[in-house]
């Protein structure tokens, strides 16, 4: 909020303008009743009205004083509200995007989502209208009581009624609000649904370094929810200035209609006082006032959440003195040096126990074993979304601790298990790595995936909306695109995660074709169960229970027996 003083400075001014406006009218009311009754008992009737016309008339003054005051605090603390939720919704999905994995595993993403939407509109709630109805309720609370202390109520009288040419209109304007309230939950939900999408796709976020793009691309819709609350804030405004001059107006010709009558001596004078409004206004200020309060700790507890939310840090941090890794090649040289590695979550499982391997540049290498042996922990931390416990990776003899984030993960590509499909068309999604390709660089890279073979065929070609998650293409169709992505990523370091195990022995056979073309020329780390698909590595490492127990070819590991060769005799029958 200290960002926008200005507005709050003149939010504040309205505020008082408004509640001055408010305390003053029973006091004009005192003024009229006096004026207009403690005249001469001989002036005549007709010579005093134009007296109490004018006090009338300075009471309208004062209720359009009040109504468009009132209105223009509304619409100011209005736009500060919708401003700090717009801001703090921002800061918050942007700091939760830089999050590392290990964020996901203590925090569901929905309890994510929970703070990003439903927490920051609590607070807007209370910025954009509780802290300033308490304000504006607390001066009329003690300017109330002052009053009252300075004199005694003798009769209160209740003017009730609105006119129906006042309620009509106001209906009208109430309409278009709710309209309104409809369209900016509409745009609020767009936010959340790109919220959702990415949140749950962090890795692949992450490991193509789209960070920065996909907070701009919330940014925008964040930017069109805001818009829309602001229009739908100026027309609630509206309605609260007519309705407060139109009720006031109606009051005041009730009113006026009161003190003919007490001219005409039908009712006494003492029943026209300032006490009865003061009252009024004192209990309605702290009928408010309770409701705030409510508001305003319901809003302690978001505002906690969000802070915890915004105080969470990284534990994987950028190197304070980083180092360049060499120029990208045609493959990287990894090592790994005696890795010791328990996830965060699990800190007395060890799952990596004195992991000791290399792999040269433009080598085919197969990681085999059991499941929790450690295969996909070695893609992660190879992607430096956790850091080792013990030991060190290398990536071309530099420490990937010492590299840059984004220079690390831009030399290496992953085609997951389950392929990740965003919504849009089929050329955004395969552009996702490296979204300034051309047309040309991206149908070379559709080809070498055999993805060109099945758009071709769809009406709208590479422009095809796939849906949330891919849901108008099938698996195998969404692991040729993501194939294809990594193709154009052309990054020296493949990763390969179990990326046929899904798939039925036709598109498997297409995956595999398009694998190799992926495979042409960079280091390649293949994770598979199905061993049919690893037989042409270059090596094949064999991990049990965090530690190499064998490497070498196929033909070598089935020749020594051991783990691989038992696992080759289950698929493929010894």
């Amino acid at each position: 909020m200290a960002r926008y003083r200005g507005q709050i400075a003149l939010a504040l001014l309205f505020l008082l303008l408004a509640a001055g406006a408010t305390l003053a009218l029973p006091y004009a009311v005192k003024l009229l009743v006096d004026g207009g009754l403690a005249a001469p008992a001989d002036k005549l009737l007709d010579d005093r009205l134009p007296a109490i016309r004018d006090h009338f008339i300075l009471l309208f003054l004062v209720a359009v004083l009040l109504g468009l005051a009132t209105a223009a605090r509304f619409y100011m603390v209005s736009w500060i509200g919708e401003r700090v939720t717009t801001d703090l919704r921002q800061a918050v999905y942007a700091h939760v995007l830089q999050q590392s994995p290990q964020f996901f595993e203590t925090l569901k993403t929905g309890e994510v989502l929970s703070r990003l939407t439903t927490d920051t509109t609590v607070i807007h709630n209370a910025v954009g209208s509780s802290i300033s109805m308490g304000l504006r309720n607390l001066v009329l609370l003690a300017g109330g009581l002052t009053m009252l202390l300075t004199t005694t109520p003798r009769l209160m009288l209740t003017v009730a009624g609105i006119i129906v040419l006042v309620v009509l209109p106001a209906a009208l304007i109430a309409r278009r609000v709710r309209k309104l309230s409809r369209a900016s939950q509409d745009r609020i939900a767009d936010t959340s649904g790109i919220a959702g999408e990415i949140l749950n796709a962090i890795p692949v976020v992450q490991s193509y370094t789209q960070e920065s793009a996909e907070t701009a691309r919330f940014a925008t819709a964040n930017e069109q929810a805001f818009s829309t609350s602001i229009r739908r804030s100026g027309t609630r405004s509206a309605l609260t200035a007519f309705v407060i001059i139109g009720v006031f107006a109606s009051l005041l010709y009730g009113l006026y209609g009161g003190v003919q009558a007490v001219l005409a001596g039908e009712i006494s004078a003492g029943q026209l006082s300032q006490t009865a409004l003061y009252v009024m206004l004192v209990a309605g200020s702290v009928a408010v006032l309770a409701e705030v309060w409510g508001d305003l700790l319901r809003a302690s507890g978001a505002t906690e959440r969000l802070m915890e939310l915004l105080g969470e840090r990284s534990p994987i941090t950028e190197p304070a003195l980083p180092v360049a890794l060499p120029a990208a090649a045609a493959g990287l040289q990894v090592r790994f040096s005696e890795v010791h590695f328990a996830y965060p979550s699990r800190p007395l499982q060890a799952v990596l126990q004195g992991l000791d391997f290399t792999i040269d540049a433009g080598q085919t290498v197969a990681l085999v074993g059991p499941s929790g042996a450690g295969k996909t922990t070695v893609f992660q931390l190879l992607q430096r979304f956790y850091d080792v416990s013990e030991g060190g990776i290398r990536i071309d003899g530099i420490d990937l601790r010492c590299a840059r984030l984004t220079e690390l993960r831009a030399r290496i590509a992953v085609v997951p298990q389950e392929a990740v499909i965003f919504s849009g068309s089929i050329a955004d999604n395969i552009r996702y790595g490296k979204p300034e390709a051309s047309d040309e660089e991206t149908r070379a890279a559709a080809l070498a995936a055999f993805v060109d073979e099945f758009v071709q065929r769809l009406p709208d070609g590479y422009a095809t909306f796939v849906g949330e998650r891919g849901v108008r293409l099938s698996g195998g169709q969404r692991q040729r695109i993501a194939i294809a992505r990594a193709i154009l990523k052309n990054a020296p370091l493949l990763l390969l995660d179990e990326a046929t195990s899904s798939l039925d022995a036709e598109s498997e056979r297409v995956v595999q074709a398009a694998l190799e073309a992926a495979m042409a020329g960079r280091t390649t780390i293949v994770i598979a169960h199905r061993l049919a698909t690893v037989q042409r590595a270059d090596r094949i490492i064999v991990l049990d229970h965090g530690r190499v127990i064998d490497v070498g070819t196929h033909t070598e590991l089935v020749e020594r027996g051991g783990l691989y060769a038992r696992l080759a005799a289950l698929q493929f029958g010894a």
